[in-house]
């Protein structure tokens, strides 16, 4: 009984966080593409393509920055420095996430990260000045493992790298029963929220957040949200099937501008000035 009487504020709470349109930014914001190994994804219809030796068509589409996948699980992505380059030659910002597994160190990984990153910075002559960092985190990550991977980071680089949260209801537990100190720690990396629906993510005790703003009231670490994952891609029966949010006054279509294959792909919080600045926070050196 009493169990159930710490859970009832908790639950009252989280029934207010669902539904409505209201915060949504519009479509229109700065884009921002996420992209790894897996892509380019299989061809779907007619239109632009592009590979990691080539994003104009991304770039023509109206796409801002490029975050590519260094590596995953202490296994380094082949396609990350083509990908990097080609979007620094199409003059977009460009920026790497590293998808962490719970199998291999965080710190290990994180210093994988950032040793390849740092290759990459002195491979050629950059354009931009700045190159995003970001950590990807699974349903089931440890709380040390996010925090540790920040700690590296940030010791190696100088900057506290933008946190991507694969939503769980053991995520959202976890972090919302965090001390205010570690909170604190996290909410100085920026929030990458991943949403496709305004119906799904519902659980045992969480609804369906309905928006990032939603998410961002049931992880209680964050005051707002950074980037927002719209748009990703599932695969099923053998193909690449795009997800979408569209709802509200946000509405999007499976397919990014005029490619002909779906692509993960982002929102930012703010205009591009804003996008610019917040780059350059959070980012090494490229020179």
């Amino acid at each position: 009984m009493k169990k159930l009487l710490l859970l009832l504020p908790l639950v009252g709470l989280l029934t207010q966080c669902g539904g409505g349109g209201s915060g949504i930014p519009s479509p229109r914001r700065p884009q921002v593409i996420n992209v790894s190994g897996y892509d380019p994804k299989e061809k779907q219809r007619a239109g632009r393509s592009y590979s990691e030796h080539d994003v104009s068509a991304l770039r023509a589409n109206g796409a801002q920055g490029l975050i590519a996948r260094c590596g995953k699980g202490g296994v380094l992505d082949t396609k990350c420095a083509n990908f990097l380059a080609s979007a620094d030659r199409a003059g977009m910002l460009v920026g790497a996430y590293y998808r962490l597994q719970t199998h291999v160190d965080a710190a290990a990984q994180a210093d994988q990260f950032v040793t390849r990153m740092q290759q990459i910075a002195r491979s050629r002559s950059w354009r931009t000045g700045r190159l995003l960092l970001c950590g990807d985190f699974d349903a089931n990550s440890r709380l040390s493992d996010i925090t540790r991977f920040i700690d590296r980071v940030e010791s190696r680089t100088g900057v506290t790298p933008v946190i991507y949260l694969e939503n769980s209801e053991h995520m959202k537990l976890m972090l919302r029963s965090a001390d205010s100190a570690t909170k604190a720690k996290l909410r100085r990396s920026p929030y990458w929220v991943a949403l496709y629906s305004h119906s799904s993510g519902a659980g045992r005790i969480f609804p369906a957040p309905g928006n990032p703003e939603g998410l961002v009231k049931q992880y209680d670490v964050w005051h707002d949200w950074t980037l927002w994952q719209y748009g990703g891609v599932d695969w099923q029966h053998g193909r690449s099937i795009p997800k979408h949010y569209s709802h509200g006054r946000f509405r999007s279509g499976p397919y990014f501008g005029n490619l002909d294959r779906p692509v993960e792909r982002n929102v930012f919080n703010g205009s591009s000035g804003e996008l610019s600045s917040f780059w350059a926070r959070h980012g090494m050196s490229a020179n």
